[in-house]
């Protein structure tokens, strides 16, 4: 299944504490390698990490073309009206290029030393659903948002991004994917984490969502952290044809890749990215 939609090549690095300036040179290479995304994960609670968002921050003063992305931000600790005004006022800074990769958080345990609520997996994902809408009616683009179950936001003032940001969802679960087609603008797994079984049946899970929503399938994009051999020049053809098989036959459009070698970035960017565009151009013109 091919929804589309332009391929788009990204990084994922390591916001690593012990070596700050070698992190954001790796978002400067993402760039200089003529990619179109740096990401980063998003532990608050990791101290061998920066916080995510004041390293977005930083690397968005340094770059000047790159989208940027938390990947994904951690909800349980970032309060969905202020992680919108955050992003909101990121992308007005960076001229239009922050995306808002969104999780419903995991080890409660840390979530809860750091402050934040220890939630049940449902309630996990009821508060991801309610923030979406808070997060949409402060930038502006949804009804303003009233009292939910988990967050509240009634009052709350919109303060419009530079663009439309799209909020991407890290999901596996059921509710998580029926949630991501009827909500999110992406959807962003971790394909290492998945079977091709797998990735069938979430991108239907999707899918459904979208249409019994009266939304396209594609208004979903589909973008992956993927992983495979070493970035190195004997594993240029195997990266081609894996990603180009994954935007041919499961609609994969976005391809984030470890970005912790520049060297390697400078291959994704050089190489590969040019040719797995050929290669889905081709056969998406047959």
């Amino acid at each position: 299944m091919d929804y589309g939609h332009d391929l788009a090549f990204g990084s994922f690095i390591t916001p690593v504490a012990s070596d700050p300036q070698r992190v954001v040179d790796l978002a400067v290479a993402t760039e200089r390698a003529g990619l179109d995304l740096a990401t980063f994960q998003d532990h608050p609670y990791q101290p061998a990490f920066l916080d995510t968002w004041t390293l977005l921050s930083f690397v968005g003063a340094r770059t000047r073309t790159i989208s940027l992305s938390p990947n994904v931000a951690n909800l349980p600790l970032r309060p969905p009206a202020v992680l919108a005004r955050a992003a909101s006022s990121l992308d007005l800074l960076t001229g239009g290029r922050v995306e808002l990769g969104l999780g419903a958080g995991a080890f409660w345990e840390a979530i809860a030393a750091m402050g934040g609520r220890r939630l049940t997996p449902g309630q996990a994902v009821t508060a991801l659903d309610e923030a979406i809408g808070i997060i949409r009616g402060v930038w502006g683009v949804g009804p303003r948002p009233g009292p939910g179950e988990l967050y509240s936001a009634v009052g709350v003032k919109p303060a419009p991004a530079a663009h439309d940001i799209g909020i991407w969802l890290g999901a596996y679960k059921p509710r998580m994917l029926e949630l991501t087609g009827r909500s999110a603008d992406g959807w962003l797994p971790s394909l290492g984490r998945m079977t091709t079984a797998e990735i069938v049946d979430a991108n239907g899970r999707i899918d459904d969502a979208a249409l019994a929503a009266g939304r396209a399938p594609s208004a979903v994009r589909r973008l992956a952290n993927v992983s495979g051999p070493p970035l190195e020049p004997a594993h240029v053809a195997q990266w081609i044809d894996e990603l180009a098989g994954l935007a041919l036959e499961h609609g994969f459009s976005t391809f984030i890749v470890g970005g912790d070698d520049p060297a390697g970035l400078a291959l994704v960017g050089g190489e590969i990215a040019p040719a797995v565009r050929a290669a889905v151009a081709a056969a998406r013109s047959r």
